[in-house]
């Protein structure tokens, strides 16, 4: 009886400790399927220290330009690649002729990661500055997306923690 009161206990002080993120939540342009996956290589969700290398997985239906788009823990947004072309299928980032590696970096929490998707080469660029919000990063994917017809972009969202 102890020790399933104890079980109890625990059970419930952990499920305290949940934490829910729900992807593409309030975005425009998600709905057209042109992204089959998004994934970082541990998985969506896993956890990544301080200093560790992390690389993202897109799977596209069909061949396009990628942006890959960071919101940090504190809020600041990051831009990891921009207009990269991909065929169809599974692409890695960094791509090795990137030349870069991303690794993990303080603050420490919850880093989602959005991939956004078009077609055909975008004309103009994606610019993040400062600190966002759910809502001002939406907007900001969304006005970027509005030249594009709703079948030629897509928009898709993961994460990973920071430990």
């Amino acid at each position: 009886m102890r020790s399933a009161l104890l079980f109890g206990a625990l059970a419930l002080g952990l499920s305290a400790c949940t934490v829910s993120v729900h992807s593409n939540l309030g975005l425009a342009g998600s709905s057209s399927n042109l992204i089959a996956g998004l994934r970082p290589d541990r998985g969506e969700g896993a956890s990544y220290f301080v200093g560790e290398p992390v690389r993202f997985f897109v799977t596209t239906r069909t061949a396009g330009y990628v942006t890959l788009v960071a919101l940090q823990p504190n809020g600041y947004v990051s831009t990891l690649v921009q207009n990269a072309y991909v065929p169809a299928g599974t692409s890695a980032f960094p791509r090795p002729q990137d030349g870069v590696t991303y690794n993990v970096a303080p603050p420490r929490g919850i880093q989602r990661v959005r991939a956004i998707f078009t077609r055909v080469q975008p004309t103009s660029n994606l610019v993040f500055s400062g600190v966002y919000d759910q809502g001002r990063w939406n907007n900001a994917t969304t006005t970027y997306l509005s030249p594009y017809a709703p079948a030629e972009r897509d928009v898709q969202e993961t994460y990973l923690y920071i430990r």
